[in-house]
């Protein structure tokens, strides 16, 4: 090849925010020890994590139970911390409600659903009493799911091959009876994802399929068939209307595929990863279009950035330790320490070392002020809707929540600094977090502000107020002039008749 040749070539970059995103492992210190980590093989994260508490699945004798430890409650883990134990058979997968940090279900062998009360201050005595008993399962429940927009709505499946559908605000402490079981599988269901809206559900199986359906009528709207991907974990992409699967390929290697979610017939994308063993986790964050991939038994973490155009994944690097995770947890967005850059945060089961390790992605940034382009609007802990107007076949989009500059050990802004955590306040009388919804400023309160935290917060609904409606009226501005040029070409193609 000529010099000239050489020269006239140039590669092809991609140009990305996120191209040195980072792992940084928590120290020591800030590592949750001594946590009798359950030794079941099922194939869940065991891990659930919000921004007060984490809750993890435990080992014991005689009946299943999960420890909540408060998120601040790092170091060295009492062995007798009191637990949450009213199951009767193991615990299998546990969720917190997305809509109150104090409310955490649980799915276990006994073939029941429970829904727990967690107290403001933690768990100070052992929980034997649960809130509200789901029995309808005839066979163990193994997955558990809440509906992502409505509240009081939980999804649920076990060995029996159903799904079923539960409403929650109802007088009844036990349920016997679900809103619906959907009986479109023909084996144990592997794992449930939502779409944004809620309004699909995608499940992988045992038999190797991915399913997309209504999950308030329970018809089947797509099936695969595809004998080149054997698919274990299924993940909605946000709102670029395509899924992720992880499992494996013919020859047995594990793989990541993407599909279309209105036609499952064949792959948009694969790619083959190794030959390991272990289940692959996908986790993905619709903020940034960043997908990360965790393998059970590994200790490496693969991540990607996911585009709507092909070639669709875009390979950014992978986190490397020699901890292999059992399990993985991952805090809501609104839980992160945004003066740090942390766009995402795991939370390693370390079995071996009866251990859970934070791990933080971080993005480099010399500048230590508040990033606000890495940070959009994000998931809020406000429902959009209740469970009736579900029922009645209603359909909307997540809450957003306006990213408060809150300090995330006080809850308090801080006087000087730009935010550190997306946490919302809960001090309900003086608390006035803004959620967007549909494009509307809803604000919890509306008196005047008293201090000088509540005349900040005011002071961001206000200039984000003014934003919106700038784009409104520039919306319109185009629109008008798009309707004055049709106007135009109206009236000359008459005179031209």
């Amino acid at each position: 090849m000529s010099f000239s040749k050489l020269m006239s070539w140039r590669p092809q970059y991609r140009s990305s925010k996120y191209r040195h995103v980072f792992g940084k492992p928590a120290t020591k210190e800030n590592c949750y020890d001594g946590v009798p980590i359950t030794r079941s093989v099922h194939d869940n994260h065991l891990c659930t994590v919000n921004p007060r508490f984490i809750a993890v699945i435990t080992e014991c004798a005689g009946g299943g139970a999960f420890l909540v430890l408060s998120i601040n409650h790092t170091g060295k883990v009492d062995p007798h911390h009191p637990r949450v134990s009213g199951h009767r058979g193991n615990v299998l997968d546990i969720k917190w409600n997305p809509f109150n940090d104090f409310c955490i279900a649980s799915c276990s062998e006994d073939t029941t659903v429970k829904i727990w009360d967690i107290p403001e201050h933690g768990v100070l005595k052992n929980i034997t009493v649960p809130r509200k008993e789901l029995q309808g399962h005839s066979r163990r429940v193994g997955l558990i799911e809440w509906h992502p927009t409505a509240n009081n709505i939980i999804f649920s499946t076990g060995y029996d091959y159903q799904v079923m559908v539960w409403k929650l605000d109802v007088p009844e402490q036990v349920i016997k009876n679900p809103l619906r079981s959907i009986s479109v599988h023909s084996d144990v269901v592997l794992s449930m994802s939502f779409n944004t809206d809620g309004s699909r559900l995608a499940t992988s199986c045992k038999d190797k399929k991915i399913r997309v359906f209504d999950p308030r009528t329970g018809t089947l709207l797509q099936e695969t068939n595809c004998k080149s991907h054997k698919a274990n974990k299924v993940l909605f992409l946000g709102n670029l209307k395509m899924l992720l699967s992880t499992g494996n390929s013919r020859w047995n290697h594990r793989q990541i595929a993407l599909w279309d979610q209105e036609d499952l017939s064949q792959p948009s994308y694969s790619e083959d990863l190794d030959g390991s063993s272990g289940v692959l986790f996908p986790f993905y964050d619709p903020d940034t279009h960043m997908l990360y991939i965790a393998g059970k038994g590994d200790g490496n973490i693969r991540y990607y950035e996911i585009s709507p155009e092909k070639p669709y994944v875009h390979y950014l690097t992978e986190y490397r330790s020699f901890l292999p995770q059992k399990g993985m947890g991952v805090m809501p967005k609104r839980g992160l320490d945004v003066c740090s850059c942390e766009i995402f945060r795991f939370y390693k089961l370390v079995t071996i070392k009866s251990l859970i390790e934070p791990l933080s992605m971080i993005v480099p940034r010399r500048s230590e002020s508040y990033q606000e382009d890495i940070y959009p609007m994000t998931a809020g802990n406000k429902p959009s809707m209740t469970a009736d107007e579900w029922i009645g076949g209603l359909d909307k989009g997540l809450s957003l929540l306006i990213q408060e500059r809150l300090d995330a050990k006080e809850g308090n802004a801080r006087k000087e600094s730009p935010p550190t955590s997306l946490l919302p306040s809960t001090d309900e009388k003086s608390s006035s977090t803004t959620y967007v919804s549909n494009g509307q400023l809803d604000s919890m309160h509306c008196s005047p502000p008293k201090t000088e935290n509540e005349l900040r917060q005011m002071f961001y609904k206000q200039q984000e107020e003014i934003r919106r409606l700038k784009e409104q009226l520039n919306q319109k501005d185009v629109r008008i002039k798009q309707l004055e040029l049709e106007i135009k070409n109206v009236r000359n193609s008459q005179a031209n008749l």
